[in-house]
């Protein structure tokens, strides 16, 4: 059983980019407890450990998302055996739907798996995301659906998620929740907070009278001039960057 994360820091064997990768992802699951996004002791974020090779890290199965460090995030491969001789359990739902993403997808460095309320709520309608908000706009053509199969524990619903895919990058799972992967824990987390946001106003819109469509030709150029209001460090660096010197001034301890 799991319990209170216990913090260590950084072991002599390993890497030092291990150790910032294992710092950006805790603070990743620290900013999603500071956002609402946590959801008890389920769901996860998974990021591939640099320079090595099928290898990635995940939040400790039976802590909460405001207990993981850098430190106790577990490192396993995409067939879930733990690499890091981590005392904690992995979630099976967790390395059956990442390790198959990360497996088959060399691009797919960071992935976000999520059961918001407005995420789920959008993902359980026949229409999915719709374009009648300025977030959900950057979104249109750029979505992929998957129809809900039950708990995705079992390794031959893979590949039908890889099929429903394709190019992209963003999946409703339908009736179930979001999957959101990319190159970098930034741009996959930006692109997490623009979704989140496009399907709660989109709830809130519902509740509020007859939505109005955005027309494609307006969506074309609004996707097209998105990349000129973003600072050039690198997708969603700035937005992260913002939100981790946020959660130091609350709690600093997913440093350790």
């Amino acid at each position: 059983m799991a319990t209170a994360a216990r913090t260590t820091g950084k072991r002599p064997d390993m890497s030092a980019s291990e150790w910032a990768a294992r710092r950006q992802l805790a603070a990743c699951y620290r900013i999603f407890d500071h956002l609402g996004w946590s959801e008890l002791i389920y769901n996860h974020i998974t990021l591939r450990v640099p320079e090595e090779e099928n290898a990635f890290l995940i939040n400790p199965f039976g802590l909460l998302y405001s207990e993981v460090t850098a430190s106790n995030l577990v490192k396993i491969d995409i067939d879930g055996h733990v690499l890091d001789g981590s005392p904690y359990p992995v979630n099976r739902a967790g390395f059956t739907q990442h390790g198959l993403f990360h497996r088959h997808l060399p691009d797919a460095h960071c992935i976000i798996h999520t059961h918001t309320t407005a995420g789920m709520a959008v993902s359980a309608t026949r229409e999915g995301l719709t374009p009648t908000n300025f977030y959900a706009a950057a979104f249109i053509g750029r979505i992929a659906y998957h129809d809900f199969e039950g708990v995705t524990i079992r390794p031959e619903e893979g590949e039908r998620l890889i099929a429903h895919l394709g190019d992209r990058r963003i999946m409703m799972l339908r009736n179930h929740g979001t999957l959101v992967m990319a190159k970098s824990l930034p741009e996959a987390f930006l692109t997490q907070w623009l979704l989140q946001r496009a399907c709660e106003i989109q709830v809130a819109t519902g509740a509020a009278g007859t939505p109005v469509d955005i027309p494609p030709e307006v969506i074309a150029v609004h996707q097209r001039d998105l990349s000129g209001v973003q600072l050039p460090v690198g997708p969603g660096v700035p937005d992260f960057e913002a939100m981790v010197r946020l959660i130091d001034r609350i709690d600093s301890s997913w440093r350790d």
